[in-house]
């Protein structure tokens, strides 16, 4: 077992750390203020014109496409390489997404038809396009099988109506994956089907948006007799359920590694200011609680990043259904981000808790985390389901 990273993960893991150190960081006062100027509204974090010339910089960096397939323009660099980039990317608070966005990858490039490889994920993937996922509804958060979203055929249509909750970046997005029912006694064992469906397409709205905590701001989707042609299913027929659990798993994989990036970006700065910090006429470096807590710290940061380097590995050689390691580095990856930052904020006294620091916006981030892709509660639970049907799994 080799626990080093290849060579061309540590090359890129260092253009993304100096891009971090000299482009993102310099940035944070900016979104730290945009995020408290904007309010209840939706005004984006990043003004479109830094958004822009970041991505200019990071594509002539080679940082586009990473694990998107070859033949559609990407690189084909693979789960763990994208999962190291990410970790490096959220070493700052800056909300850049480097295109595509993973999870939605994953799930077109295993369900595309030719032709709607060609509309969708050709675009999507050279970062002309982007997309959003429409699962969760008003009664289905965590529990995605319980959605009432219905696409009923009708002569040669399929008809969509419903009502969906909590899309992020809806009116940011080209199109739509939508879930809906098509078979309400089957379900999600062969009643459930997914569409691609154009933002711009008569009958969708999206009429509400809802201020939440930080960055975090989705919107509600509506469809009223959205008519959809054969040629807007993405997969089979009823089959959505499985090839759904798996593109969730992948966005998990991804808030773990934006969780590790956090919680290494808060050890660093626990570890700058001890030393630098003097109270009583002693470092704080000195005292044992704070070496206890920068010690914790670092050990749970370096387990948490084990099991979600290996969860990518595995996706890397591919393995198809991730969804409890998935659900455990999801757990575990969020839950240490939030201790450590914690102890950050707790370290720095009153500065940890004030706008001249990320801190404090970290903390929001990492709420989010703890609930957004399916809560902590409903992971533990499936993964002591599965290992209660299945037994224990061989390491």
């Amino acid at each position: 077992m080799d626990f080093n990273l290849p060579e061309d993960v540590l090359m890129t893991q260092d253009v993304v750390k100096r891009f971090v150190r000299d482009k993102l960081i310099p940035l944070e006062p900016l979104v730290i203020r945009r995020e408290v100027e904007r309010g209840m509204t939706d005004d984006p974090i990043l003004p479109k014109e830094v958004e822009d010339d970041l991505q200019r910089q990071t594509q002539a960096l080679g940082l586009w496409g990473i694990d998107a397939p070859e033949e559609f323009g990407g690189q084909d660099l693979g789960a763990l390489m994208k999962c190291v980039v990410i970790e490096q990317m959220k070493h700052s608070i800056v909300p850049l997404v480097l295109p595509p966005d993973s999870p939605n990858l994953y799930y077109l490039k295993q369900q595309c038809t030719p032709d709607q490889a060609m509309r969708y994920l050709d675009p999507y993937v050279n970062g002309e396009k982007k997309s959003c996922l429409a699962l969760s509804e008003p009664e289905a958060g965590s529990d995605a099988a319980a959605i009432k979203t219905r696409a009923d055929r009708r002569g040669d249509k399929w008809v969509l109506n419903g009502e969906k909750i909590w899309i992020s970046n809806a009116r940011r997005s080209d199109f739509m994956i939508v879930i809906a029912v098509t078979d309400p006694e089957k379900r999600k064992r062969g009643g459930m089907t997914a569409f691609l469906v154009d933002r711009d397409t008569p009958g969708v709205t999206i009429p509400t948006s809802f201020p939440m905590i930080g960055e975090y701001h989705p919107y509600a989707v509506h469809f009223q007799d959205v008519e959809l042609g054969d040629e807007q299913v993405l997969g089979e027929v009823g089959q959505a359920f499985v090839p759904l659990s798996n593109r969730l798993g992948i966005r998990r994989m991804e808030i773990a590694a934006r969780s590790l990036g956090l919680a290494s970006r808060a050890i660093d700065m626990m570890i700058e200011h001890a030393n630098r910090r003097k109270t009583f006429g002693a470092p704080l470096a000195d005292r044992q609680n704070t070496q206890f807590w920068i010690s914790d710290s670092w050990q749970e940061l370096e387990m948490a990043r084990l099991a979600t380097y290996r969860l990518a590995w595995r996706i890397d050689q591919g393995e198809k259904d991730v969804r409890r390691e998935a659900a455990m580095v999801k757990i575990q990856a969020t839950e240490m981000a939030t201790r450590v930052v914690d102890r950050a904020i707790q370290l720095h006294g009153g500065m940890g808790l004030s706008k001249e620091l990320p801190l404090e916006y970290m903390s929001r981030i990492l709420r989010v985390f703890r609930i957004v892709e399916g809560a902590s509660e409903i992971h533990r639970w499936t993964i002591a389901r599965d290992l209660l049907r299945n037994g224990r799994p061989e390491a």
